[in-house]
């Protein structure tokens, strides 16, 4: 990590052929013109491909082959546009991917846009096939600008992005998107110092890529205007029970924790940065009122690690004309985690609560660095049951450490606490992590995590267990946990009063059944 500028990796000239003139164009933009008057247009997208929460840097989770989880909206391309917008850019954006709509559709809409700039946010699994659409839109607008987003570039090592084809990429953003995008096209178009803006990476004039600014988290969160709705299609991203739309709400961003997996402290910091509950109050009401929208996800790795924060934020909502109108669901922590905590969010409108319960074994969770133990778990769970929210468990297998007594631990666990919905990831070695350094010394990094996710592994295996089995172990408990007939028969009982419940709930049974046959 570093506050300046750091040279992060020689191309080969042989292999990447850039003339040095258009390389210093690239950089820094002198316009010889008067632009005061031009409006330059921007594209951005979630290009064509299987589905991935690209908007989520902590996790990019694929939602093609996940049990049953929904796509969140694009908060990164919402708070871009609207930035953008207020700098007097012309915006469009399109989720080709949740659409799903195919790259024919993207390079005619792109034919029809004319687009000045693209900003496109790609994942590690998906970023192959993110610059090979690049090249064809390069080979349409050799002049196009293009800006690749994504928590890969945050702290990807030298090798990384030497071995990725960039030739046709100008910047590359790794920190938040909010605070980078709007400096980095005024520097790029009005001859401003590129030097200065944070949380990216450019060529320089010997066609190293620099980084820049990194480390530095802007405090003031409530100084950002909200996401741009109005370019969102709003269906598409839905609370999965009903199928009606559900708006992201960034509520806090950093964590303090020392999870070896987790990518957060990296990007978004270790201090966390609350929102205002005033400011929060009105994104909900331009939410509801403008977009006709009535549930929402409360996005926060730590919602509940401020008492008086998640009260405040509670009142507000309760003190206002959303009392009773609004649904909500947020993450957390299983700790620290007040008693009265998950009853002030039900009253104030939440229905379900997910915690990150990762393991059942104490071995596992000491190594992970995960800052609670198993009574912790169980105790989160039981105030949740007691609240009367619905609760979404999360679970992480595959770790370098694990053997087959761990697995049995995190099995016997999640039959214990049996929440409402849960799913299991495979652990990915995220590179900016811990567990990258651990996974790779351990010499289990059968190839790059580029091309990887939670559900195609990068490693082979644990030191005790192989790849292999841990899909198969997956496979099977999500398999004997939601054929269980009692398990069954409670969401059967929850939908009978309610059409669309009973369909959303089958179609997602249906989902999670046939990837668990086809795996």
């Amino acid at each position: 990590m570093n506050n300046g500028m750091e040279v992060v990796s020689n191309l080969d000239n042989t292999v990447n052929t850039v003339n040095t003139v258009n390389t210093v164009n690239t950089v820094n933009t002198v316009n010889t013109e008067n632009t005061e008057n031009i409006i330059h247009r921007v594209f951005l997208c979630y290009p064509p491909g299987a589905m991935y929460q690209r908007g989520e840097d902590r996790s990019q989770g694929n939602i093609s082959d996940s049990a049953a989880t929904v796509m969140r909206a694009p908060n990164d391309m919402g708070y871009s546009a609207a930035i953008l917008r207020q700098n007097k850019f012309d915006v469009i954006f399109r989720d080709f991917q949740t659409e799903g709509l195919l790259e024919a559709d993207f390079i005619d809409e792109f034919l029809q846009y004319k687009p000045d700039v693209i900003v496109i946010s790609v994942t590690n699994s998906t970023i192959k096939e993110d610059l090979m659409i690049v090249s064809k839109l390069k080979k349409i607008n050799q002049k196009l600008v293009v800006v690749l987003k994504g928590a890969l570039f945050f702290d990807a090592p030298p090798e990384v992005i030497s071995s990725l084809d960039l030739n046709n990429i100008n910047y590359l953003i790794g920190g938040e998107i909010e605070f980078s995008i709007g400096p980095l096209l005024d520097a790029h178009y009005n001859d401003l110092n590129i030097t200065q803006v944070p949380g990216i990476l450019f060529r320089d004039v010997n066609n190293q890529w620099v980084k820049n600014i990194f480390g530095e988290w802007n405090s003031d969160i409530d100084a950002l205007p909200f996401p741009d709705r109005s370019l969102i299609n709003n269906k598409l991203y839905i609370r999965p029970d009903t199928g009606k739309p559900q708006a992201t709400i960034v509520t806090s961003r950093g964590c303090p924790a020392a999870c070896i997996y987790c990518l957060t402290p990296t990007i978004s910091g270790k201090k966390v940065r609350f929102r205002s509950p005033q400011n929060i109050l009105d994104e909900l009401r331009e939410c509801y009122h403008t977009y006709g929208i009535k549930d929402f996800f409360f996005r926060s790795d730590t919602f509940t690690i401020d008492s008086k924060w998640v009260k405040e934020v509670c009142e507000k909502i309760n003190q206002s004309e959303l009392n009773g109108k609004i649904e909500w669901v947020a993450n957390s922590r299983v700790k620290p985690l007040a008693d009265d905590t998950l009853k002030i969010m039900k009253n104030a409108g939440c229905w379900l609560v997910a915690f990150g319960f990762e393991s059942g074994s104490f071995d596992s969770l000491k190594k992970m660095k995960k800052g609670a133990n198993v009574q912790d778990n169980i105790r989160a769970a039981r105030l949740a049951k007691e609240a009367g929210l619905k609760l979404y468990g999360f679970f992480l297998i595959g770790l370098p450490w694990e053997s087959k007594d761990h697995l049995e631990e995190t099995y016997n666990h999640i039959f214990e606490i049996d929440a409402d919905f849960i799913e299991v990831h495979l652990s990915v070695p995220y590179f900016g992590t811990e567990l990258y350094d651990v996974t790779k010394e351990a010499g289990l990094l059968n190839r790059s995590i580029i091309g990887t996710d939670y559900f195609h592994a990068s490693t082979s295996g644990t030191r005790f267990i192989s790849s292999n089995d841990l899909l198969k172990f997956r496979r099977n408990l999500l398999l004997k946990y939601h054929l269980r007939p009692l398990y069954i028969l409670r969401k059967l009982k929850e939908a009978i009063l309610s059409p669309e419940k009973f369909i959303n709930y089958f179609r997602f049974g249906s989902r999670l059944i046939l990837n668990n046959l086809k795996s």
